[in-house]
């Protein structure tokens, strides 16, 4: 989630080490940026310690990209409890499947652009409509073009204007199970947001091919942690904190929309359904 010119799709493409970001959904570098936010998913089997998983992108084309933004959240927002009234819909269906196909956003990577500064009031606007119907994960991008010094500044300023604004990111705190955990995530809280660095050229370095950005000053390496937080973001969300997160989206902001339905309708009734979906991770 950003608007055009961060490197988001570069940055996902890197994360998954396959083309599943917009330039691989039949996109033009050239092509006009859409005149409203559009919604375009891609998925694609990726493999992660011997166990493949199929892992769908939703990107966001137009978001922030206007003259006025009032309200750009909202085609997001609507697709969001979309997936999840879709769910639902299959619970309370008579004949339901053994294995529902979920295709509910279970994460939401909201990049930041580095400033330096402050946030944009889209910026803090965005997490706090959404920041309750789905886990965000805020990333600061390009984060070659700040020196670390001005990166840790800008994190800190970045965490006290969410804390300000009353805007949980992903892990919150209140679901931490135990002190084990709350150990574990107040580091990774305090470490986010990642700055991070995107790229799909290699490059040689001592030897060896890597992944980077040529700048005069040298090659950033995307993988090196001392040169850029990617390495940690990858395995925070494909790792340590995949299954939290689903079980995160499930218990807690699914539950939040279920509930909230179902007072709605008194109950909603049994249905049949002849919709077919595809499962999705």
């Amino acid at each position: 989630m950003s608007h055009s010119g961060l490197g988001k799709s570069t940055l996902v493409n890197t994360l998954f080490k396959s083309q599943v970001s917009r330039r691989s959904a039949g996109w033009a570098r050239d092509e006009k940026i859409p005149k409203t936010v559009e919604i375009k998913s891609v998925s694609h089997v990726i493999e992660e310690g011997g166990v493949k998983m199929k892992l769908t992108v939703v990107d966001t084309p137009g978001f922030g990209d206007q003259i006025n933004n009032d309200n750009c959240w909202e085609p997001i927002s609507k697709y969001i409890n979309e997936q999840y009234e879709k769910f639902l819909k299959e619970e309370v269906n008579i004949t339901r499947k053994k294995r529902i196909p979920d295709t509910r956003v279970h994460c939401c990577i909201y990049f930041i652009s580095p400033t330096g500064h402050s946030l944009r009031q889209l910026d803090t606007e965005f997490m706090k409509r959404l920041s309750h119907s789905v886990n965000i994960i805020p990333v600061i991008a390009k984060a070659d073009t700040m020196t670390i010094e001005e990166r840790q500044e800008f994190k800190q300023r970045v965490r006290k204007e969410l804390e300000m604004s009353g805007i949980e990111f992903y892990p919150q705190k209140e679901f931490d199970e135990d002190m084990e955990d709350k150990s574990d995530n107040d580091k990774i809280r305090e470490a986010m947001p990642f700055a991070v660095v995107g790229s799909d050229k290699e490059y040689q370095v001592n030897g060896k091919r890597v992944l980077g950005r040529k700048t005069a000053w040298g090659i950033v390496e995307v993988e090196n942690p001392n040169h850029c937080e990617f390495a940690q973001l990858r395995d925070f969300l494909i790792r340590s904190h995949l299954q939290d997160l689903k079980e995160v989206t499930h218990n807690i902001h699914y539950e939040t929309y279920r509930a909230k339905r179902l007072n709605e309708n008194g109950g909603l009734h049994p249905i049949s359904s002849n919709d077919t979906q595809e499962s999705n991770l």
